[in-house]
């Protein structure tokens, strides 16, 4: 059967085409998913959005490649999805850097992901005690330096600094517990 035939049958919704384009190609996808993720539950995940992003993608394809570079291009971008999501949540839960987070939403493809993070963000200032709310939007939010935070809060330096470490430990774990992440 060539792409073309496959490719209709499959936007009919042929089970059987759809089962044999499983076959074909569900093997070899998931080993170049492995090879790149090393997290063999989240490859597994992987595999899985990748062949429902296909199925999605399918109506639009045009046949200016072939199926399976189709499907290997999708796998391509969800890998490196991954990974982005992956990293902006590792870089913003272990330094907590606001501008650093609004520096990095360019890499987010819709505002949605934006704003779903931004409300989370929020959500998690508002939990928190006034202090630590206060000292984490000084630092984060306004840009100031700890000197500058110490004198506008009339506290010692050292004392400052302490504070933004708890703040930022309350913070993590907030929104670790809110959010599961």
């Amino acid at each position: 059967m060539t792409d073309k035939e496959l490719i209709q049958r499959l936007r009919q919704g042929d089970e059987s085409a759809f089962e044999m384009f499983y076959k074909e190609y569900a093997s070899a996808l998931a080993n170049y998913v492995r090879r790149k993720v090393s997290d063999k539950s989240a490859a597994d995940e992987l595999v899985n959005k990748i062949f429902f992003s296909f199925f999605e993608a399918l109506r639009d394809f045009k046949n200016e490649s072939s199926l399976k570079t189709f499907l290997f291009s999708i796998a391509r971008y969800k890998v490196i999805d991954y990974y982005r999501r992956k990293k902006i949540k590792k870089v913003f839960l272990s330094n907590i850097t606001l501008p650093f987070v609004n520096g990095v939403f360019f890499l987010m493809d819709d505002d949605i992901q934006k704003q779903e993070l931004v409300e989370k963000i929020d959500k998690t200032f508002s939990i928190l005690p006034k202090k630590y709310h206060q000292i984490l939007r000084l630092k984060y939010i306004e840009g100031l330096r700890v000197s500058e935070i110490a004198n506008k809060l009339k506290m010692s330096f050292k004392a400052t600094e302490s504070l933004l470490f708890r703040a930022r430990q309350a913070f993590v774990k907030v929104f670790k517990s809110e959010y599961g992440q």
